[in-house]
């Protein structure tokens, strides 16, 4: 068994993990960031230094892994699968994301040294997501790495627009517009020559 799949499998290294997830979660809302210290993450979780860093190289890596956990929950709590095909499953995945960083602000206000591995961790599950689905039904033209990749992006991008937009409306009346720019993205990412 490679150790890939011994993680995956082994109890003790999920529950180490979610628990110095849960430490995190818990010292952020005590204080900024940059302010925890990896000694105190693993305080928090009753695990000691080296066991953190079996687990993970930095606090920044433990960020995107709770970030990423997280919203891939929201994800799976909506039911979220993308075939590739699925036009609801791709209008769902918009809504999460602009969902989850709406839930998100004042940490990020707060705390902008955050915000790069939230982005990433979020893009990260995006990305995966519709990979999994467009090599299932690959699109012609480019490969389903880059297609994925831009859409993701795209997707996080305008959620982000979104939100910073002052008096903007509800999520799900932005979701329409957001669908709109990357559909085309998964339809036909074939070149197209703008004319000027």
């Amino acid at each position: 068994m490679s150790d890939k799949a011994a993680e995956l499998v082994d109890p003790r290294i999920r529950r180490t993990r979610l628990s110095l997830q849960q430490a995190l979660g818990k010292l952020l809302d005590e204080r900024e960031f940059e302010k925890i210290s990896v000694q105190d993450i693993a305080e928090a979780a009753a695990v000691n230094r080296a066991t953190f860093y079996d687990h993970y190289p930095d606090k920044f890596a433990l960020l995107e892994c709770m970030v990423g956990t997280q919203f891939q929950e929201l994800l799976d709590q909506r039911g979220v699968v993308f075939d590739g095909t699925c036009a609801s499953a791709l209008r769902a995945i918009v809504l999460g994301v602009c969902d989850y960083v709406a839930s998100r602000p004042t940490r990020c206000e707060r705390q902008r040294q955050m915000e790069p591995h939230m982005e990433a961790a979020v893009i990260a599950v995006v990305r995966k997501m519709l990979l999994e689905g467009l090599q299932r039904h690959p699109p012609q033209g480019a490969s389903p790495e880059m297609v994925a990749t831009a859409v993701s992006w795209a997707i996080y991008g305008a959620a982000k627009e979104w939100l910073s937009t002052p008096a903007r409306v509800a999520s799900e009346e932005i979701v329409g517009t957001v669908m709109g720019l990357v559909v085309p993205m998964l339809a036909e990412p074939t070149p197209q020559v703008l004319h000027g």
